[in-house]
């Protein structure tokens, strides 16, 4: 439960960053955040492989390029359900995918697989 916790915190803090950073990405409210960050993570847990095994062909095809589509449909469906959260286009999701990856990926790097965050070893 607190990894679960854990990774919903990475994706509202990348959703926050992408809704900084794009024009066409809004919440309502911080809670409208929070609930899209959480649902997000629900999403990604359960309706992305189902999706990603639906459209496994195409993702050869495009060489894994599909995937951006992918996670921007991901996206595009959670301001979709959650109110409060709108996404103005394709190409708006598409970014707002990229950017909550990259801060996601910058995050696990700093806390690691056990919860915490990390000491790098010291150069010498």
């Amino acid at each position: 439960m607190v990894g679960f916790l854990l990774r919903a915190a990475i994706s509202a803090l990348g959703l926050w960053v992408a809704s900084q950073l794009l024009d066409g990405l809004h919440f309502a409210t911080p809670s409208k955040l929070l609930l899209a960050a959480v649902l997000l993570g629900i999403v990604n847990a359960f309706v992305r492989p189902l999706a990603f095994i639906l459209t496994l062909p195409i993702t050869i095809v495009t060489l894994g390029l599909f995937l951006l589509v992918l996670n921007a449909g991901m996206v595009a469906l959670v301001a979709w359900v959650v109110p409060g959260f709108t996404v103005a286009g394709f190409w708006t999701a598409v970014g707002a995918a990229v950017i909550v990856s990259i801060v996601s990926w910058a995050a696990s790097g700093l806390i690691g697989s056990s919860g915490r965050f990390e000491k790098f070893p010291s150069s010498r």
